[in-house]
């Protein structure tokens, strides 16, 4: 036994620092103000949605109250949340 069954092996790879700067997620709240179609061509518009995605993520956030729309670093969420929120959505990121 004299090893230390906790040493890491060197040639694997910590992907621990880069997933963290990536896993953030652009959520968007349901809210009874906005239509259907205004939210699925800001989701188009603003965060290159295709038509059906953005379809399928507003009737998610419909039914389940949110849904993440968008995954990725901070410098890519941000500006988009800035433009779903002057188009009067209810975004955050998380």
């Amino acid at each position: 036994m004299g090893q230390d069954s906790t040493k890491r092996n060197p040639d694997a790879h910590d992907f621990t620092n880069e997933r963290e700067e990536k896993d953030h997620f652009l959520i968007l709240h349901n809210d009874d103000v906005n239509t259907f179609d205004h939210v699925i061509r800001s989701l188009v518009q603003v965060c290159g949605h295709d038509s059906v995605q953005a379809e399928q993520c507003a009737f998610i956030t419909h039914h389940k109250g949110k849904c993440d729309v968008k995954t990725g670093e901070l410098t890519i969420l941000l500006p988009m949340r800035e433009g779903l929120v002057l188009r009067g959505l209810q975004v955050t990121i998380e």
